[in-house]
């Protein structure tokens, strides 16, 4: 008897260590530590539902070394199974060059597709109607401004309506105050940035509202890119917003980090994270009392209107050529769970793409986030093509050129609009 207890205790090891060596491990790309100590959160979980093994590989936490790192190992065949991109604007160049595992029919099956909101949903399809990434989380964007030292200087808080009305609100603070009245990131060193936190969110208010035509060209001749650039042109010529800072490599820390705790810069684009990881509960530099102190307008629309600019932050994707797709596409909608939602939301301030946030408890405690979250539903976005990553080196280019004070806002949209030609061809650039 005890030889077939001992027998069988041995098979029952033997099975579990086979079964173990067979697990399938999914390895997952993430970088900065909040991110990873969010994405452990759910790890647990999702191991124990699917009997996997997940390896988070810790990347450069840099976007832009990020992306390099992540598109060399793409190319060598050997990238992780789930990763994601920096910004929605990689994800077209990244399906063409055929990186990206399908996911629409995962997506749209999947339990939690009917508490997407309405803007994501968008932004993930295809004018083909297919889906290749997946934005559990959203980048949802407005203008910041000191509102105790509004109220103390005496100058309206009231919303902006207009550019104009933001320009002479920028000038009053500047005239009583003696700081700088307003930034939006411009120049080489921010890289991505200078368009995603600063150019996207004026373009949409312009007679050129989208840039990406129908047929995947390029619409970066119209009148409203003028438009944005001599905006640009008129908050450095008016020394409203710093401009050395812009110059250094990491440009956004004296502004973002410095100034603006500080009281020597009032406002300043930024998102919803900027509560919590920039000058909140996360920051090496918070502004104590910062949600009351703190407040925001949504970005004005040339002559007019509202625009609250909603983008992915950071959506999952399912590399094409790894070892384990099918597995892959399970964890990245475990990914999407409001659990693992509200664990990136908490470390890093950004807004889960689902409605059902709202009434999650643990969501509710994040109470800087939970008007940005209603914001969501009027929230408007900017398509994308194969090619766009053109579109936001060249506004970098531009706008080193007006902080440079090289040029002016015509000759900005030409350097634009060759850079753009140069690198895509004559043809794709209307």
């Amino acid at each position: 008897m005890l030889k077939a207890t001992l027998a069988s205790a041995c098979a029952a090891a033997l099975v579990m260590s086979f079964g173990s060596a067979l697990a399938q491990t999914i390895r997952i790309a993430e970088h900065r530590q909040a991110r990873i100590e969010a994405l452990m959160t759910v790890v647990p979980d999702i191991e124990k539902k699917y009997g996997v093994k997940i390896e988070v590989i810790e990347y450069p936490a840099p976007e832009k070394e990020y992306l390099t790192k992540l598109l060399t190992e793409l190319r060598a065949g050997n990238a992780p199974d789930l990763f994601t991109a920096p910004r929605d604007q990689d994800i077209a160049d990244m399906v063409a060059a055929g990186y990206l595992a399908p996911l629409t029919n995962e997506v749209k099956g999947w339990d939690g597709y009917g508490q997407m909101f309405d803007v994501a949903k968008k932004i993930i399809t295809g004018k083909d109607g297919q889906i290749y990434d997946f934005p559990t989380m959203l980048n949802v964007q407005q203008i910041y401004y000191r509102r105790d030292i509004l109220e103390k200087a005496g100058i309206s808080t009231a919303q902006p309506k207009n550019w104009q009305e933001l320009l002479d609100r920028a000038k009053e603070i500047k005239a009583k105050t003696g700081q700088y009245g307003l930034l939006f990131p411009a120049g080489l060193t921010w890289g991505g940035g200078a368009f995603g936190e600063g150019f996207e969110h004026l373009i949409v208010g312009t007679s050129t509202p989208q840039i990406a035509n129908e047929d995947g060209t390029l619409n970066l001749t119209g009148a409203g890119i003028k438009d944005v650039f001599q905006f640009y042109a008129d908050l450095i010529n008016n020394d409203l917003m710093p401009i050395q800072p812009l110059l250094e490599p990491e440009p956004w820390v004296v502004p973002k980090y410095e100034m603006f705790p500080a009281g020597k810069l009032v406002a300043t684009t930024c998102g919803s994270w900027c509560y919590i990881y920039d000058w909140g509960q996360e920051s090496k530099n918070p502004i104590p009392n910062v949600t009351s102190v703190v407040s925001t307008w949504a970005v004005p629309g040339k002559d007019g209107g509202e625009h609250v600019t909603v983008g992915s932050d950071g959506p999952w994707a399912v590399n094409a050529k790894g070892a384990n797709i099918e597995v892959a596409k399970k964890v990245l909608l475990e990914l999407g769970s409001l659990k693992a939602d509200v664990a990136y939301a908490a470390r890093l301030g950004n807004i889960p793409d689902r409605k059902d946030a709202a009434a999650d408890p643990d969501f509710k405690k994040l109470t800087a986030l939970v008007p940005v979250l209603a914001n969501v539903e009027n929230g408007t976005y900017l398509n994308t093509t194969t090619g766009f990553s053109a579109v936001v080196d060249g506004v970098a280019s531009a706008t080193e050129a007006l902080l440079r004070k090289q040029t002016d806002a015509a000759g900005a949209q030409k350097i634009l609009v060759d850079y753009a030609k140069n690198i895509l061809g004559e043809d794709a650039v209307k």
